[in-house]
């Protein structure tokens, strides 16, 4: 009982309360007599007892539902002034007490290794799993040479990439680790070190990956070469996921995608038929005909099908050895000229007064020749090097299955299986060539003809308000011969009609283009072709 109560106190006032209504004989003489025999402690009751009830009965007339309360909001109501109550702020669509299936992780890391033959990069991505469609967070990135190409020994090829998985032991947080798969491809340069010596090497890189880091790998040939066809569509995965054209409910129109890399060069891109109800068999064939060309792709909950193409040999590199190679084929034929190591041959793909140096031109299994290469004595137009360009594309092959590009390859035509309104991104050596010249994000390939006629004809005036443009022309007197292959291979080669614009880009949202981020998204899910489990931890 607490202290502060007492029986005594309580006991005492009900002895007062007695004695107040005791009645006073004295007191009964008259009856408004009665009223002053009241005690004052019930008068006090009383009063109290009508004031709270005239408060109850004001209170309710006010708050009655049928009152209304004029304030500046009802007032602004009633001239038609009001504006609506803001809508509630949706929620962020990164934040989320469960993944979109209730299963995966609502964080996930994926490891790529891109083993080039000049270095190696790893990326390693985070996404968000809050929505069907994941959202990429972040990306690591640490590039470095030499490549695995480089390397006699397999275990030291192997021991070359632990620098790039100890930095993403260090980026990943370690309760990720056990369940972000890695996936390690190879490209065309360990190609050349032989079939028999890229297994050894892969298949160290394999044993050392699976010993010493917690990384899964997803499936079979997570560690191999990357498939030409798989290179291309994974660059147009990840051009078209960056740009939002793709993981969204409804289909949206996609964007072509070129990639012209030093040894091959790739397009991408999802034909379809022009608004033809009824489209002719001629149309149904120019859209696209049946072939290891389809790439039938499902993304999301939709699907897609794509023409690929990888032209081996086509690279920019590549191209530039079948012009070398045929500017000394054309002296070899002349009547004037003759061509020995250490010649000196004029070549109309470079500018007048520059010469490159020291460069082997293969001409058969058989001869090999080092010569020079320099410029006509008198600045030339571009047309003569556009010759040269146009022979290696071999235009005049027989097309067996109609339309074709290049060298009697099928491809559905753009200007008719694609609208002039979508986009056609051109990446990799396609922007490293024209964006230090200055050219905008987009132009036309009208625009890149005039650009090349610039510089071959050596007029460099016209980038001194391009910081370092001039010296990079200067240091690199193929510039004429490689934008002229450029123009050749998408004017003549792909066909692209001269007033149609192309887009460059290096980056997208600041991440980098390429196969890589492509080639990530599919390793989310573990019921994918990759398919893959956590791995266990070590006891």
């Amino acid at each position: 009982m607490p202290s502060y109560f007492k029986f005594s106190d309580l006991e005492q006032n009900n002895n007062k309360r007695d004695d107040d209504f005791k009645p006073r004989k004295d007191a009964m003489s008259s009856p408004l007599s009665m009223f002053n025999q009241v005690p004052t402690r019930i008068l006090r009751l009383v009063g109290l007892s009508v004031c709270a009830l005239v408060f109850v009965f004001l209170f309710l007339r006010n708050t009655d539902s049928n009152t209304v309360v004029v304030n500046d909001t009802t007032k602004a109501a009633a001239s038609g002034n009001v504006k609506s109550a803001p809508e509630a702020t949706p929620q962020d669509p990164l934040t989320c007490t469960k993944s979109f299936d209730g299963v995966t992780p609502i964080t996930q890391y994926v490891v790529m290794i891109d083993a080039g033959s000049s270095g190696s990069r790893i990326h390693v991505y985070k996404f968000n799993n809050c929505q069907s469609t994941p959202r990429l967070l972040d990306e690591h990135f640490v590039m470095d040479k030499p490549g695995l190409s480089a390397f006699t020994d397999p275990e030291e090829a192997a021991q070359s990439l632990d620098k790039y998985l100890d930095s993403a032991l260090e980026y990943i947080p370690e309760e990720y680790h056990s369940c972000s798969p890695l996936q390690v491809k190879a490209t065309a340069g360990l190609r050349m070190v032989g079939e028999q010596k890229s297994k050894e090497i892969l298949q160290a890189v394999r044993d050392r990956i699976q010993a010493k880091y917690p990384f899964p790998i997803a499936g079979d040939d997570g560690v191999g070469m990357m498939s030409d066809s798989d290179e291309g569509v994974y660059a147009w995965i990840t051009i078209n996921y960056l740009l939002g054209k793709i993981g969204s409910p409804e289909k949206k129109p996609t964007v072509a995608a070129f990639d012209l890399g030093g040894g091959s060069t790739q397009i991408v891109f999802e034909p379809e038929l022009k608004g033809d109800k009824k489209p002719t068999a001629k149309q149904i064939q120019s859209a696209m005909q049946p072939g290891d060309h389809v790439y039938d792709l499902k993304f999301g909950d939709l699907s897609y099908s794509l023409y690929q193409k990888s032209h081996l040999g086509y690279g920019l590199n590549a191209a530039k050895d079948q012009m070398y190679k045929q500017v000394v084929m054309n002296h070899i034929n002349s009547d004037d000229s003759v061509v020995e190591d250490g010649a000196t041959l004029v070549n109309p793909c470079v500018p007048s007064g520059l010469e490159i140096k020291n460069v082997k031109v293969k001409i058969n299994a058989e001869k090999t020749y080092t010569v020079n290469f320099r410029g006509p004595s008198k600045p030339q137009t571009s047309a003569q090097c556009r010759k040269i360009a146009e022979d290696i594309l071999h235009k005049d092959h027989e097309c067996t299955v109609e339309p074709c590009a290049f060298n009697g390859v099928y491809m559905p035509s753009l200007a008719e299986t694609f609208l002039r309104e979508y986009k056609l991104y051109i990446i990799s050596f396609f922007y490293d060539r024209t964006a230090p010249l200055g050219m905008p994000s987009d132009f036309s390939v009208e625009e890149l003809q005039d650009l090349t006629q610039r510089v071959c004809q050596g007029e460099y005036d016209g980038f001194k308000a391009i910081p370092g443009a001039i010296s990079e022309l200067k240091e690199n007197p193929a510039w004429c011969m490689e934008l002229t292959y450029m123009v050749s291979l998408l004017h003549q080669g792909y066909e692209i009609p001269v007033g149609r614009e192309v887009t460059i880009a290096k980056k997208i949202k600041d991440y980098e283009l390429g196969w890589c981020l492509g080639a990530s998204l599919p390793l989310l899910h573990k019921n994918g072709k990759d398919g893959w489990t956590c791995k266990l931890k070590k006891q």
